[in-house]
């Protein structure tokens, strides 16, 4: 391969847009918001690691290209430092290692400050290449900041840690090896093998090449991009190099100018750090359709009835119909044994229940919840977040199943609440109460006046006075006698005729108080269990959504 098609290698196929770029990075933003509380910290550090320095690198000077130079010891990578650059800017020494930190040399653009800081390079070990008296020579490189990094082999930990750090950061790495461990598993698996991803930003040297003849020199070339392309890394430019005989420099200064005058190394590498986050996260939404967010009815109908029981509905509702009863009774009966109801309790009041909306739920004397029913809540609960993350990637469903129990604690007051608020539909008489109420007192007045006539006359006899028989009726019955009994018994058949339709009114007013009480623990139901769950799912969806943006 001619060194001008090993550097046409480094040419990109499809250009990283900015805007693009800047659009992918936000929607990883609105992926990690969307998930966070859900999805374990752990697995979003990365995503957050590619946002924050995404959004820093793309703030700094977009006029430079900041390419790194790594390698092992003894590579021969401050070699080719200092012959790129045309100074001793590096210390090459015998003794191992002899890079500690990193050094940079700016060719030309002014600004590159702020990166230098953001990358950590100390002032003391900064150097500017290009001055008036190269003319025209270095303005290829106009723009390049040039970095020689420690050793990744180093014995000191530091200087290992320090390439980590700087290797995250570069917009494009240049990897020096060298004739005799350019194979070295170590550099394989622990680094190139890693950067699979960025194979846009990845160029590999064969250094020291004028200790080989041409022969072995195309040899090692060939075997290193087999290596290379085991590691993942295939189609990466490789070429030999020299910083002191053949070949010489030219392939590696030309890969160098191509990438400053494209100005897409910083944009590629961030793109690729994007969609190594984006696989990373990908498992965790999964391939399959949006979920839906929103619990099935059916599910909280489940739900509802479960708590239903818990909280005593039907217990309430069976009081409600007795209290029907027993004020029908009290309204449509005799008018003059009425007090005798009074000696037996209404049957809410003995529940602490009101037949209106009251919020009292502390003077509720409802019974305790069975553990059968106690159990039926959490079966309902557990079937609800069953249902919502079913088909879910982990750790969604965990997430849900979380949110479901979230305020379990909360739902046993929430049910007296709902429970003693409900408007039992009680607290107004019905009208045709009133209109058989008027007629039991007429007939109890009609009663009362035969009563009064007959108790007179029975006084006059008693007094030997005048008899005051007064008007019959028929066959001479005394109209007194008729009025007593004719009230006694329109009242008596009055109440018997009412007593079905009473019964009838009663039934529905059970219906209608157990319906309320049910729509108010419906309610209860969304607000403690499904709302929370509801809310993952949504989040789920928001998720994987950004997800599919930033892909």
């Amino acid at each position: 391969m001619s060194l001008v098609e090993r550097v046409k290698q480094m040419v990109p196929r499809q250009p990283v847009n900015a805007d693009r770029l800047v659009g992918r990075v936000e929607a990883l933003h609105r992926f990690v918001v969307a998930a966070e509380g859900h999805v374990p910290e752990d697995r979003l550090v990365t995503a957050r690691t590619v946002i924050d320095r995404s959004g820093e690198r793309l703030r700094l000077s977009r006029a430079h290209t900041v390419i790194a130079l790594a390698g092992a010891t003894g590579s021969g990578k401050s070699s080719l430092f200092n012959a790129v650059s045309g100074f001793q800017l590096s210390r090459v020494g015998v003794r191992r290692p002899t890079t500690g930190v990193a050094h940079a040399c700016v060719w030309g653009q002014a600004g590159a400050g702020p990166l230098l800081d953001w990358l950590g390079v100390p002032p003391n070990r900064r150097f500017t290449r290009e001055s008036a008296l190269d003319g025209d020579d270095q303005a290829a490189l106009r723009g390049l900041v040039l970095l020689d990094l420690p050793d990744f082999d180093s014995v000191l930990e530091q200087h290992r840690l320090e390439v980590d750090r700087l290797l995250r950061l570069v917009d494009l790495v240049v990897w020096v090896l060298d004739p005799q461990k350019y194979a070295d598993r170590v550099v394989h698996q622990q680094y190139l093998a890693q950067f699979q991803h960025h194979r846009d930003v990845t160029v590999v040297v064969l250094n020291q090449a004028d200790r080989l003849n041409r022969a072995d020199a195309e040899r090692l070339v060939a075997d290193l991009g087999r290596l290379l392309e085991e590691d993942g890394l295939g189609g990466v430019p490789v070429f030999a190099t020299s910083a002191k005989g053949q070949p010489g420099l030219g392939a590696l200064r030309g890969a160098l100018e191509r990438a400053v005058a494209q100005r897409q190394a910083a944009l590629l590498r961030l793109n690729s750090d994007v969609t190594d986050a984006v696989a990373d996260l990908q498992p965790l939404v999964g391939t399959g359709s949006k979920a839906s967010a929103a619990v099935p009815q059916q599910t909280v109908n489940r739900l509802s009835g479960a708590l239903a029981e818990a909280a005593g509905a039907p217990i309430v509702a069976a009081a409600t119909e007795r209290t029907y009863r027993y004020r029908a009774t009290a309204s449509l009966g005799w008018p003059l044994l009425r007090w005798a109801r009074r000696l037996r309790p209404d049957p809410l009041k003995r529940l602490h229940l009101e037949a209106g909306p009251v919020v009292a739920p502390d003077a509720s004397s409802l019974p305790e919840s069975t553990a059968a029913q106690k159990a039926a809540v959490t079966l309902a609960a557990r079937e609800v977040a069953a249902q919502a993350g079913g088909g879910l990637p982990e750790p969604w469903p965990t997430a849900i199943t979380t949110a479901s129990r979230s305020r379990v604690d909360d739902v046993p007051d929430a049910l007296d609440v709902a429970v003693a608020s409900a408007d039992l539909g009680l607290s107004r008489r019905p009208a045709w109460w009133r209109l058989i109420g008027a007629l039991q007192w007429l007939g109890a007045a009609t009663a009362l006046a035969g009563l009064v006539w007959l108790a007179v006359r029975a006084v006059f006899a008693l007094l030997g006075l005048p008899n005051v028989s007064g008007p019959t009726v028929g066959s001479g019955v005394p109209l007194a006698t008729v009025l007593l009994g004719g009230g006694l018994l329109f009242g008596l058949l009055l109440a018997v005729v009412v007593r079905p339709f009473a019964a009838i009114a009663a039934r529905r007013a059970r219906a209608r108080a157990e319906r309320r009480m049910r729509s108010a623990i419906a309610g209860v139901a969304r607000t403690h269990i499904v709302a929370p769950v509801e809310e993952v799912l949504r989040s789920y969806d928001d998720a994987r959504e950004a997800l599919a943006a930033a892909a």
